[in-house]
């Protein structure tokens, strides 16, 4: 029986406080449907409390005063806390949103180290002032941390998006308000705690759970200089229209529905084992995943083979058994979404290769069956519109051309990947494919890259130089003729 973990305060600038209103959430297991866990649900009140002390914290604090050494040293401690209390982090993460514990470690917690070591990495060599001979005579461009950021985080990998948002808002200088998700907030008292401990000073950091409605208004907060948004299309195209009321300046990661492309040449054997974890990884629930997997007709019946039985040999169960492979989805809401499109899937003419359905003998618990659609055409629903779940289309396609048409024939523009017996000819092929992260005879997120999307897929970059550069305004400060820096 898991223990219930049931916490009474919220953190706001620094300190655990009683919260303003009398709602909580309550957090269900996936596994068990049993409230594992509540949380005060903040309050708008709690939001204009929270964006005072962050408004105070950059406008009079210490914060954004400190030296890039002095801010390094306090998110070394919190990246070095995550390591020590990564085994708990990953745990909560996988009793909350279904993750497979063993995939959990790895993204849930130690791969948030990660992201913060590559923006520690990035800020030390970033230049944060440069002279110029400008046209009309010198100038001094600087960039200044951006102010208050709200950053709205997923359930599907929370601790990974947080840092993600954290570390360059923290590193430059500015103060935060995240928002966790109602179905995952636990593991953010983790992050409360650790942030606590390591030195951040008073405003500099809050933590409000709370459902669309208060986010909305946090986004929509003239004290927020800056928005920073994981999720839906939809939930992002409302961020956006909310924040420009303020002319906030917005990023959004938002959704994917990615093509894995097979080239003729390539090896099947290892292209399989690539594709399957990246197109059914975190139980399917990731915007980066492989969802459309692109075959040759020339060798489309030996991959829809292969890919099948891969896809029928996933251990699903329990998301703390080491040994699962696949656990249940976040809600029951999801569950449902993914047995519906499977109806509409075969509605449509598609072939259920693997899956399907539930699987036997987990009846209790939001579970979905690994599934494979094959003789998918790219127009149909289950190859256009994000699941979210389990269910990945194969789709045959003739020439290469035809290839690349395919793969771009899609309102998102995430991820993607080629496999073939030749990678340079695989970076010519990724060229042409119009999304903001792509892959060559593998599957990654390199942090010291920029992430994000074309299209429908979101607006700006996390990770990299050009993800710190949007938690920072530029100014240009005219010199008089003549200056000389230095001299």
């Amino acid at each position: 029986m898991t223990e219930l973990v049931e916490h009474g305060h919220l953190f706001i600038g620094g300190e655990w406080t009683d919260p303003l209103g009398t709602d909580t959430i309550e957090i269900v297991s996936p596994h068990t449907e049993q409230v594992i866990g509540s949380v005060p649900h903040a309050s708008r009140a709690d939001v204009d409390r929270a964006v005072a002390v962050a408004r105070k914290a950059f406008d009079e604090g210490p914060w954004p005063r400190m030296s890039l050494d002095e801010r390094i040293a306090v998110v070394t401690r919190i990246k070095d806390a995550i390591a020590v209390r990564h085994e708990e982090i990953a745990r909560s993460i996988s009793s909350q949103n279904g993750s497979p514990y063993s995939w959990s470690v790895l993204a849930q917690a130690l791969g948030p180290m990660m992201v913060y070591d590559a923006a520690i990495q990035v800020a030390r060599a970033y230049p944060y002032e440069e002279h110029r001979q400008g046209a009309l005579g010198p100038i001094l461009v600087r960039r200044e941390p951006v102010g208050v950021v709200a950053a709205v985080i997923p359930w599907n990998v929370p601790q990974f998006v947080a840092a993600a948002k954290l570390a360059p808002a923290l590193l430059t200088g500015s103060t935060v308000i995240l928002k966790p998700s109602p179905e995952s907030p636990l593991d953010s008292y983790i992050l409360a705690d650790i942030a606590r401990e390591a030195g951040l000073p008073e405003g500099v950091l809050s933590i409000l759970p709370a459902d669309r409605e208060v986010s909305e208004y946090l986004v929509g907060h003239p004290g927020v200089d800056k928005v920073a948004f994981t999720g839906s299309v939809a939930a992002g195209k409302r961020v956006m229209e909310v924040a420009a009321r303020n002319l906030t300046r917005v990023t959004l990661e938002l959704g994917g529905k990615s093509a894995a492309v097979i080239l003729p040449d390539a090896d099947l054997d290892s292209t399989i084992a690539g594709i399957v974890p990246a197109a059914w990884m975190n139980n399917g629930q990731a915007c980066v995943a492989q969802t459309r997997v692109l075959a040759p007709r020339s060798r489309y019946e030996e991959v829809a083979e292969e890919l099948a039985a891969a896809a029928g040999a996933l251990v699903v169960g329990d998301p703390l058994d080491p040994a699962t492979q696949l656990g249940p989805l976040v809600a029951r809401r999801q569950q449902q979404r993914s047995l519906d499109y499977i109806r509409i899937g075969q509605e449509e003419g598609a072939k259920v290769l693997a899956g399907g359905g539930r699987p036997a003998g987990l009846e209790q618990g939001w579970y979905v069956e690994p599934t494979l659609f094959g003789d998918v055409d790219n127009s149909m629903r289950i190859a256009r519109e994000e699941i979210f779940g389990p269910v990945v289309c194969l789709i045959p396609y003739g020439d290469e051309a035809e290839a690349v048409r395919v793969a771009n024939d899609s309102e998102f523009g995430l991820s993607g990947s080629v496999w073939t017996g030749d990678v340079e000819h695989g970076i010519d092929f990724a060229r042409q494919v119009r999304t903001g992260t792509f892959n060559v005879n593998t599957f990654s997120l390199d942090m010291l890259g920029p992430f994000g999307g074309y299209k429908n897929s979101g607006v700006g970059r996390e990770f990299g130089p050009e993800g710190l550069s949007e938690y920072l305004e530029h100014k240009m400060i005219h010199l008089p003729a003549g200056y000389a820096a230095g001299a």
